[in-house]
């Protein structure tokens, strides 16, 4: 198995076999807890505007995006994970999701790779268990960055994580989690930013292996839409 790490939207589009298009903070943490809240639908759309018209078309339809981090104008919330658990019924919707980085990976990616997954720490060892299963010749990590143009910590992190567990190689990444509330993460620990960036966003987006499902990107679809599968 060929594992390469990629990064940001460059390498997106370099992407090749089955990749994983992984944003930690927090689009892909945001869609996993979307999904298991019960969501019925969620799209991800690479242009605010796209996703307007496809609002003007379907008013029931809920709109999670953010650009910098800060909410889109005319959406119905920001992509912060705490409040869409908290504040939000989710359940039977179809969402439509776009953000600086991660969906912007996932239409990038589509056009050339095998197959697309979402990546996070929430989910990584599913993942790592469907990239098994699948046994492709290539795997391609994407570590999307900060708004798709700059390495993050959190996202090389992840990408790290789940090329060691894909070699069955021993890793302790707690260390290196908590060193993100200095670095990465420190936008969510700035008491004028919390409207953004709350702080327990942080928290749910650096727990590894939640979840035991991925969700892979259901390109024979227009708009593409992502398919939860159980592991």
């Amino acid at each position: 198995m060929d594992i390469r790490i990629l990064g940001q939207l460059e390498g997106a589009s370099r992407a090749e076999g089955l990749t994983v298009i992984i944003d930690v903070f927090r689009a892909f943490t945001v869609e996993c807890f979307v999904s298991e809240r019960g969501a019925e639908r969620i799209i991800p759309m690479a242009k605010a505007e796209d996703c307007l018209r496809l609002k003007a078309q379907h008013p029931e339809y809920y709109l999670i995006g953010e650009r910098g981090g800060v909410k889109l104008e005319g959406f119905d919330s920001g992509n912060s994970p705490s409040y869409l658990t908290t504040a939000v019924d989710l359940r039977g919707k179809t969402v439509v999701h776009s953000t600086s980085a991660g969906t912007q990976g996932i239409v990038q990616a589509a056009s050339k790779a095998d197959e697309v997954l979402t990546g996070s720490l929430v989910n990584a060892s599913a993942i790592v268990r469907y990239i098994q299963s699948r046994k492709p010749a290539i795997v391609t990590l994407v570590s999307m960055g900060l708004n798709g143009n700059e390495e993050s910590a959190e996202d090389t992190l992840c990408a790290r994580y789940i090329k060691a567990k894909l070699l069955g190689e021993d890793i302790s990444i707690h260390d290196e989690i908590a060193k993100l509330k200095s670095s990465a993460g420190s936008k969510f620990f700035d008491r004028e930013r919390q409207k953004s960036f709350p702080e327990p966003d942080f928290f749910m987006c650096l727990v590894p292996d939640v979840f035991d499902f991925v969700l892979r990107a259901d390109t024979t679809k227009d708009p593409i839409e992502m398919q939860r599968i159980d592991i």
